[in-house]
């Protein structure tokens, strides 16, 4: 079967890309920029932070739009849009394997300095919320407790015709055993929901489970896809976030999905300051008060030397 030769195939591509070939071009970070954020975060003590794909790079999962190392910039290849998924079991086997065959990477990812820089600022008492596009879970891994994942997480696996879940690890060993004779050694094109790149070869006798409450056929990722729409109660909580804050810092997000430009100009709407860490154009360069280009890596360590705890 052609799904016995998934690994080998594998083994065979380009191999993994290191994690800062993620991470799009950028100049050496400027003393001025470190001094402009750092007297940002020393200004304000309720600051909302609104992250998207772009502060993922440094740990090893690509985003969507960099130039040159984004996923549009390397594939022609698209995400699963909603309707898609729902409408086509070609459509939700073909998902599943890719996801399948990318899990065991994408959920042995780390949090990188970025993650960690926004958990000190939440245990100093600087942010009020963490908001972040992100599935990746990497907020949470860092030891953040106050995020909400606006397009969901990859974390989860549920129903869309009852009210079944099952946490992501324990659904790899269903499709697992659904598909003993795929081995899984190395994997490579991960994509930033996870997934890989499989050919129809590869993809071709995959087999997916039936919802084990109802028997459907929707088991899907808590994911917020392309084309479907965030839940009410999540707008509602954004809302109310940036109505509390007094301030928002947004990292890594080229801010082109709506959702996540809403809050800019919600937060603009209410005339509260907005700082901006994103390597490229987004679309909010012109909204922001605040813009500067560099790598997480690089600046938050030097903007963490000279942030004054605050005291309440």
């Amino acid at each position: 079967m052609v799904l016995r030769n998934i690994a080998i195939k594998l083994c065979k591509v380009t191999s993994f890309r290191t994690k800062s070939n993620f991470v799009p071009q950028h100049k050496p970070v400027q003393l001025s920029d470190v001094n402009i954020l750092t007297n940002f975060i020393n200004d304000h003590n309720r600051i909302l932070v609104l992250t998207g794909a772009g502060i993922s790079t440094e740990s090893g999962i690509p985003d969507y739009r960099s130039a040159g190392v984004g996923l549009y910039a390397t594939s022609k290849s698209r995400p699963v849009v909603f309707q898609q998924f729902v409408k086509c079991q070609e459509t939700r086997i073909r998902y599943w394997a890719r996801n399948f065959v990318g899990w065991p990477r994408f959920s042995s990812m780390l949090p990188n300095y970025g993650h960690n820089f926004l958990k000190k600022l939440e245990d100093d008492k600087r942010t009020i919320h963490i908001i972040t596009q992100n599935v990746d879970n990497l907020h949470t891994k860092a030891g953040s407790k106050n995020v909400l994942e606006l397009h969901g997480t990859a974390y989860i696996v549920h129903c869309l015709k009852c009210d079944f879940s099952i946490d992501r690890h324990k659904f790899q060993d269903v499709l697992m055993s659904l598909n003993p004779e795929v081995s899984i050694t190395e994997l490579y094109n991960l994509r930033p929901d996870g997934d890989v790149e499989l050919t129809p070869e590869q993809i071709d006798g995959f087999k997916i489970p039936k919802c084990p409450k109802c028997e459907g056929h929707l088991l899907i990722p808590r994911i917020v896809f392309f084309g479907d729409n965030i839940p009410k109660r999540r707008v509602l909580k954004v809302n109310d976030l940036i109505e509390n804050c007094d301030s928002l810092f947004i990292l890594g997000s080229s801010l082109f999905v709506y959702s996540g430009y809403r809050i800019v100009l919600e937060t603009k709407f209410y005339k509260k300051p907005i700082a901006l860490l994103n390597i490229g154009p987004t679309r909010a360069d012109d909204d922001v008060d605040i813009k500067i280009e560099a790598k997480f890596g690089e600046i938050l360590p030097l903007v963490n030397q000279k942030i004054v705890k605050f005291v309440q």
